[in-house]
């Protein structure tokens, strides 16, 4: 192989190489573009459904926001591998379970979606998202 097709060579799997490694951050989506990130809601409610899954776990709190009418909102929260670091797994929450939430609302107000910045549970004063280190 000539010294032209060595380069050659070690420039394509130097792309190739780069490009998988990239491809990952790029696929993942901006929470900015969902949801009002400046903006936080609180909700107070019964857990009425838990998913601990990637790439982001839900937690589905049925109640309402400041004195209005009551609806199920869907959290986004963070994906297993972030959870379990926090000590939080399947089991950390259960069905029936009141919760307070604080969250940042979806931008289309029509949309009960919105991205868990906070969460406890008085009956036991679990809580999560309260600063760090704090998770309990």
């Amino acid at each position: 192989m000539s010294n032209t097709g060595r380069w050659t060579l070690v420039l394509l799997l130097f792309v190739a190489g780069v490009s998988t490694l990239t491809a990952p951050l790029l696929a993942h989506h901006s929470f900015a573009a969902t949801y009002l990130e400046a903006d936080t809601i609180e909700v107070e409610g019964n857990v009425s459904q838990f998913e601990f899954k990637n790439p982001h776990s839900w937690i589905y709190v049925t109640g309402q926001e400041n004195f209005g009418p009551l609806k199920t909102y869907a959290a986004e929260w963070a994906s297993t591998s972030r959870l379990d670091r926090d000590g939080i797994d399947k089991t950390t929450i259960h069905v029936g379970d009141v919760v307070r939430i604080w969250a940042s609302p979806n931008r289309d107000p029509n949309d009960n979606r919105v991205r868990l910045k906070r969460i406890e549970r008085r009956s036991d004063g679990w809580k999560w998202g309260a600063g760090r280190g704090e998770n309990r």
